[in-house]
């Protein structure tokens, strides 16, 4: 196993940024440990404290380096409200906003008032910005909201994005974006008509393993790449209100494929730099399986690109993994997991080595850096990394495998 020092030796993190607008932070070089005086307070070596002695007592001390930038004064951050309080909600994007540098939390909507509120209240929302989905259109009298978080079932998009619009509030929705390309051209039709910005969730462009791996192949360390894979599960569970609408062909627009699967080719299509021309797929399901009466089980996918790029994915919903190779001339990227809430790992495998690599942040900052990305976007005026327009190309590219499962053939994509 290859230390990643002597990874940091060949020059593989020699920036000190990562290449994305996400803002993302370079991987900090190892420290060594401070040597340590016979009292067990820490050397102050040759800074510009060295010439002081060390207070044996409760004063203030002077700023330190910091892992993390502390967040903006709430003067400065951006007001979000949070559409839907389910279980993605309150497990993983409200404390995510709490977390963020750029956010804060300042409004619900939900179709549940009582359980708005209980949430809220944990929040430090009023019970007067707690909205009704019927009643978005107060949100435009509210100056203390300046995002609309979209969290519904699929096919709820496209009525709470556009009257988070209509309300002239900037959206970030989850994906899939919709259930349909021509709902997905709708919504970037008003958030233009709006004037104000759209941003799909795609939080894995925004996880520190993920955002390493997309740099590493940048930067040529994997060589030439011209296969790539994924391969995306997760069990659907019956019993869970989370799971029931997914099993709703209207509701959810397909079964493993758009829920989970578009991880796999969103994920592929980033690292790969590169657009697929066609596609050909297979959805399956177990026989017999009530889950499964109107969405599919699996998907298996086979990618084709311009280049001479090729790519498979495929997704479930009977088992557990979600892992992404990417294979070059040189060396090869493995994350598995690659795209989960906790724990993702990557490694850089060549033919005689591999190299387990850690970024300085945790996986769960995936969650705070997409939202602070947003923020940014709309405070400074720079570029989104996962658009509207990018939520649209992937129903497109959803739509043409659904098409190529029925005709058992490729289909042409036109992107």
């Amino acid at each position: 196993m290859m230390s990643i020092t002597h990874l940091k030796r060949r020059n593989f993190l020699k920036s000190s940024a990562i290449g994305l607008s996400a803002g993302l932070a370079a991987p900090a070089l190892a420290q060594s440990s401070s040597s340590l005086s016979s009292s067990g307070i820490a050397d102050p070596g040759t800074g510009p404290q060295a010439a002081k002695s060390i207070p044996n007592a409760a004063v203030g001390r002077p700023q330190p380096e910091l892992t993390y930038e502390n967040p903006l004064p709430k003067s400065q951050q951006l007001g979000w409200a949070v559409a839907g309080v389910g279980h993605y909600a309150q497990n993983r994007a409200l404390p995510a906003i709490a977390r963020a540098r750029r956010a804060k939390l300042t409004a619900l909507v939900s179709g549940n008032p009582e359980k708005a509120g209980r949430v809220g209240a944990g929040y430090g929302v009023d019970g007067s910005s707690i909205y009704d989905y019927g009643d978005m259109a107060s949100l435009a009298q509210d100056d203390a909201v300046d995002v609309v978080y979209v969290i519904t079932p699929n096919s709820i998009h496209e009525p709470i994005v556009t009257r988070a619009f209509e309300a002239g509030k900037h959206v970030m929705c989850e994906k899939p974006f919709a259930t349909s390309s021509a709902a997905c051209q709708r919504m970037i039709d008003a958030g233009k008509a709006a004037g104000r910005k759209l941003m799909v969730a795609y939080r894995a462009h925004f996880e520190p393993h993920n955002v390493m791996a997309k740099k590493l192949i940048d930067e040529g360390v994997l060589g030439d790449v011209w296969f790539g894979t994924s391969d995306h599960h997760r069990v659907l569970d019956p019993k869970a209100e989370r799971d029931q609408w997914r099993m709703v062909k209207e509701i959810a627009g397909g079964g493993s494929l758009p829920d989970i699967g578009i991880y796999a080719f969103n994920g592929l299509i980033w690292l790969l730099g590169e657009e697929p021309v066609r596609v050909r797929g297979v959805l399956t399901s177990p026989p017999g399986e009530a889950r499964f009466n109107e969405v599919e089980a699996f998907s298996r996918v086979d990618f084709e690109f311009a280049s001479g790029k090729v790519a498979q994915i495929s997704s479930g919903y009977t088992g557990n993994k979600k892992r992404i190779d990417i294979i070059g001339t040189e060396a090869t990227i493995t994350m598995d997991p690659a795209t989960a809430y906790e724990g993702n790992q990557l490694s850089l495998i060549t033919n005689s080595e591999k190299t387990m690599i850690v970024p300085d942040k945790l996986t769960r900052f995936q969650f705070d850096d997409e939202i602070d990305h947003f923020c940014r976007a709309i405070q400074e005026g720079t570029e989104i990394a996962t658009p509207g327009e990018m939520g649209l190309r992937d129903l497109k590219i959803i739509e043409a495998i659904q098409r190529s499962g029925e005709t058992n053939d490729w289909v042409d994509l036109n992107l």
